[in-house]
């Protein structure tokens, strides 16, 4: 028979066999093509486990991000308006903590105020009169000012997502217990209304979603 052609007959107690070029018969080749489909559906099975565990994945990180991001701009506004708030008070002290108006400069230093939207002259430069008007009542770290800016961050980011709105409460309320930490002790009256006040525009959006109020506590 010629080279040429790509396969042979063996005969073998009569029965035909079909061997291909591979060196595999046809019985052979069915056992693979039998594997190949089964191999097949466990690929499509293993592909769609893992792409559960990656959109799992993702959106925990996605949360875990954003609640961080909460986090720091609670707590970079409470830091800035206690900040305010003890330079309006005499010698720019704290009047519930012992720490000096150099130690309010250092705890200023890790502020980004404009991340938070203050432009404004740096608050360790404050004088007495200047520091007061910051942290009054229409003053940008007055209580209604601070506590809009943060429940907003959160609102506005969140949109309708109900688990991300619970995450940015929840980071809220995290950065607010990174202030007292930096504070030392409970944040002074101004603080304690602001958190108060911005936990109820959040809560108000929580209970529009359908979401449960009390899920998330300080």
């Amino acid at each position: 028979m010629q080279n040429a052609i790509s396969s042979h007959i063996v005969a073998n107690t009569g029965n035909m066999r079909f061997t291909h070029k591979n060196g595999l018969n046809s019985n052979q080749n069915g056992i693979l093509q039998k594997d190949g489909v089964n191999n097949a559906q466990n690929a499509e099975k293993m592909k769609e486990e893992y792409s559960k565990i990656d959109a799992k994945e993702l959106t925990n990180g996605y949360l875990a991000f954003y609640q961080n991001q909460s986090a720091q701009n609670s707590s970079f506004n409470f830091e800035a308006q206690f900040s305010a708030f003890s330079f309006s008070n005499l010698a720019g002290a704290f009047s519930n903590s012992s720490k000096t108006a150099n130690e309010i400069s250092n705890i200023l230093s890790g502020i980004d105020l404009k991340s938070i939207g203050y432009e404004g002259k740096p608050i360790s430069e404050l004088s007495r009169e200047e520091a007061s008007d910051l942290v009054s009542e229409k003053g940008f770290f007055g209580i209604a000012n601070t506590a809009d800016r943060i429940s907003n961050f959160i609102i506005s980011a969140a949109g309708d997502d109900l688990q991300k709105l619970e995450a940015g409460k929840e980071g809220m309320l995290r950065g607010f217990k990174e202030a007292e930490k930096i504070w030392g002790g409970e944040l002074p009256e101004i603080s304690q209304k602001t958190i108060e006040k911005a936990t109820q525009a959040v809560d108000k959006r929580i209970a529009e979603l359908g979401g449960n109020v009390l899920s998330v506590q300080a």
